[in-house]
């Protein structure tokens, strides 16, 4: 069944953008009113961190729209134009700014969860993107643009039917995100437990270059050119390798046989640990064992372990979470931006080594993790594309 439609214009009470109160950024108050920007409204889920405030006299000079309950915010400039999500509790009598419009349903024609699920859904935010425009640096979504729109309209608890459903898979999406997200940390969570504490005290305290077998970085200069790079050959590893904290492929680079040939002595081996050095500094990741031939860039530092004093998973862990190598390293607080590294400064770093049977529990519970991270990063791509399947009939009068 196909349903008619109608433009957003004939279907809201009010369709409107704010403004940037006077004096920008600096106007902004720990409390206040609240003033939502573009960074906080993402598809489906509004991100209430980084939301800024501003006081009432500054409220009062915008003179623009107030938020209402049932409000639907959609970004209409910049990288995140289109994205769109429902006002959330909590948010009623705040300010957007001149980057976020704010969608108004009438609700006796437009309920506003099915108007937030039609506008995020694939095909919707396809033609979204294709009517921003306007401007040499900033794509944009204009007032006329939204009210000429046309969306498909179904009877009004039919469309509150379709909301509800979505809802629901919206919901187990998240689940699914949230679950890893746990199991991200749960490594980090076991290494405290088993390394930081009073048992600690009494393990010694090793410099890195002491267990290091070897520690190098990458060729420099002349002696590997961008331009020597090939589309097939010996993989050379670089930054987007490690930086999301365990060894991704990613970028494809390669070098020839007979260049590698002079490479040779970069050559990275498996179990060795990767350390950015350059860009995203701090990011360590353990090389897999199935590794082809490879070398790495001067991105890394690449070290290789003396496996009768340390295990590289401990190592890693050791360098991104223990208390006393991130003081060393100058890291105070959980999340800030690492200094500048080196390999001098790594090699310079002390540690606790407890016992390498330790190491190796420790070893064993993080495959585990690994293999539950494998089950659910499947159980989440099933799930979403279950729910873009929703997505996709649930506004062609399918569901």
């Amino acid at each position: 069944m196909s349903w008619p439609t109608a433009p957003l214009g004939e279907l809201t009470t009010k369709i409107g953008s704010g403004a940037t109160p006077r004096g920008g950024s600096k106007a902004y108050k720990p409390e206040g009113t609240p003033i939502i920007r573009s960074m906080n409204v993402h598809d489906g889920r509004f991100e209430a961190n980084g939301l800024a405030f501003i006081d009432e006299a500054q409220a009062a000079a915008l003179n623009n729209v107030v938020l209402k309950p049932g409000d639907v915010l959609l970004n209409i400039t910049g990288a995140s134009v289109a994205r769109c999500c429902r006002l959330p509790d909590g948010m009623a009598g705040g300010r957007v700014n001149q980057h976020v419009a704010i969608v108004r349903p009438d609700t006796e024609l437009l309920a506003g969860d099915y108007l937030q699920h039609l506008l995020v859904a694939p095909d919707t935010k396809a033609k979204l993107l294709g009517i921003a425009g306007g401007g040499a640096t900033r794509e944009a979504i204009t007032k006329s643009a939204i009210e000429s729109f046309e969306i498909p309209l179904p009877p009004l608890e039919e469309q509150k039917r379709i909301a509800g459903i979505l809802d629901q898979a919206a919901e187990l999406c998240r689940l699914r995100t949230r679950a890893l997200d746990k199991l991200g940390t749960l490594g980090q969570a076991i290494f405290h437990e088993m390394f930081v504490g009073d048992t600690s005290d009494s393990w010694p305290r090793v410099q890195v270059e002491h267990f290091a077998e070897n520690m190098r970085t990458g060729p420099f200069g002349s002696q590997l050119l961008h331009s020597e790079f090939v589309d097939h050959g010996i993989p050379v590893l670089g930054i987007d390798n490690a930086v999301s904290n365990e060894f991704r492929w990613a970028k494809e680079r390669f070098i020839t046989v007979e260049k590698y040939e002079q490479l040779k002595r970069f050559t990275v081996l498996p179990g060795d640990v990767l350390i950015t050095i350059m860009g995203t500094c701090g990011r360590c990741a353990v090389v897999p064992e199935d590794i082809p031939t490879a070398i790495n860039t001067k991105h890394l530092c690449c070290i290789t372990v003396d496996r009768a004093q340390v295990l590289p998973e401990f190592l890693q862990a050791a360098f991104l979470h223990h208390p006393e190598v991130l003081r060393q390293l100058g890291i105070e607080a959980k999340g800030a931006v690492m200094p500048g590294m080196n390999m001098g400064i790594i090699k310079a770093l002390k540690l606790p080594l407890p016992p390498l049977s330790l190491q190796g529990d420790f070893g064993e519970r993080l495959k585990e993790i690994t293999v539950s991270q494998a089950k659910a990063r499947t159980a989440q791509k099933s799930t979403e594309s279950l729910f873009a399947a929703l997505q996709h009939r649930a506004f062609r009068g399918e569901l």
